[in-house]
């Protein structure tokens, strides 16, 4: 009898603690200034107290008081959104490329050098970012693996009308992640790398109205990972993602620039910059449904059909009478969308100070899924 008092208290304490921990988040974290490139991205490991921004160039790791406790920086891309993998490790998208948007990177950074384009994952190893500015080279505490599949989209050139367009899909790279389980499965312990493609906001061109995202089992991956050189871009990853989808949306600039899988609901949620197609509602919000599955389609491309599969948005919120897509009009979370469980998330409230400081402050909101008023601000 006293050890089954004694299991049940050990249970009842474990319960306790992590309700109180979840409780006990501040409403309002800030990331203090952080130079002139802004935050892409951010994830919290409630479990240690820690709270980890992507401010493009580099990664800085502080407390739930928003005290700094190290960065990683010295990159020469675009590094953007994160999240957590089951191997307790950090993954973000990584970009070297050579367009208006890498360019403008590389003038604020003033390197003048050119590099091929590569897209990558980012691994961080939190448990060695101990000090502010480490090296992202130098030190051993970060290894990348290509993405290939993305590099070939981005390199691609297809046929569109009577005209030759660069970037299959309108890819302009990577940015979202979120580790989620396979759409539509009851199965929810496995979690896959879903990794969303940027895309370009041309108003000119059809086949940019689609999110792509790819789909990875990274069970495999320390085979691929190697150092960072951003000197010598490496070629190490898997030459096809496990699948590929896409969901219709509408064409937004630059992608899904946040991905973010919620366990309470079930669902993907894709913070965006809306396009500026007028005949589309151009939302900022989606949410993928994730009890269903992907639906075989078909899509035009490169002067053909091509079979594709797609996900579907869940069927709340805004509903567009001339397209039929689903989403909603909020104005933050593209710059960082981190569920925290109960329907609670972390979201940022990026901001440049007069100084030309860049900076987060993250705000605590319940998510509602109201048409007018999808989260409500914990206060």
């Amino acid at each position: 009898m006293k050890k089954l008092f004694l299991f049940f208290s050990i249970i009842t304490a474990c319960i306790t603690s992590a309700q109180s921990q979840t409780i006990n988040l501040p409403d309002v974290i800030y990331s203090g200034k952080q130079g002139t490139m802004h935050v892409q991205g951010v994830v919290v490991d409630q479990a240690k107290g820690y709270v980890y921004f992507s401010f493009t160039d580099k990664l800085i790791k502080t407390d739930l008081q928003g005290k700094l406790v190290g960065s990683v920086s010295g990159f020469a891309g675009h590094l953007g959104d994160l999240d957590f993998g089951s191997d307790g490790k950090i993954y973000g998208s990584l970009e070297y490329k050579n367009d208006a948007i890498g360019k403008g990177i590389k003038k604020e950074l003033g390197i003048e050098t050119e590099n091929e384009d590569g897209f990558y994952i980012a691994i961080f190893d939190p448990s060695k970012i101990v000090r502010p500015n480490m090296d992202a080279e130098k030190e051993d505490l970060l290894r990348t693996v290509y993405l290939k599949e993305a590099v070939d989209d981005y390199s691609a050139k297809v046929k569109s009308g009577n005209t030759e367009k660069p970037h299959r899909f309108a890819c302009s790279g990577i940015d979202g992640v979120a580790f989620a389980p396979e759409m539509g499965s009851a199965n929810t312990t496995k979690k896959y790398l879903y990794v969303a493609y940027g895309i370009y906001g041309d108003t000119t061109r059809t086949d940019n109205d689609h999110q792509v995202i790819l789909k990875y089992d990274i069970a495999d991956w320390d085979k691929y990972a190697k150092a960072l050189s951003q000197g010598n871009l490496h070629h190490s990853g898997p030459q096809k993602p496990l699948d590929k989808y896409f969901v219709k949306t509408g064409n937004t600039r630059y992608g899904i620039q946040n991905l973010a899988y919620d366990p309470f609901t079930g669902n993907l949620f894709a913070a965006v910059y809306h396009g500026n197609k007028s005949w589309f509602a151009n939302y900022d919000l989606f949410v993928i449904d994730g009890k269903k599955k992907p639906v075989n389609s078909i899509i035009s491309s490169d002067g053909s059909q091509l079979k594709i599969k797609t996900l579907s948005l869940l069927d709340k919120g805004l509903k567009d009478p001339e397209s039929g897509i689903n989403g909603w009009f909020f104005g933050w979370g593209a710059t960082g969308l981190c569920p925290l469980g109960n329907g609670l998330f972390y979201i940022s409230h990026n901001e440049k100070t007069a100084d030309g400081q860049q900076q987060s402050t993250l705000h605590q909101y319940q998510w509602t899924g109201d048409k007018q008023n999808p989260f409500t601000l914990i206060k």
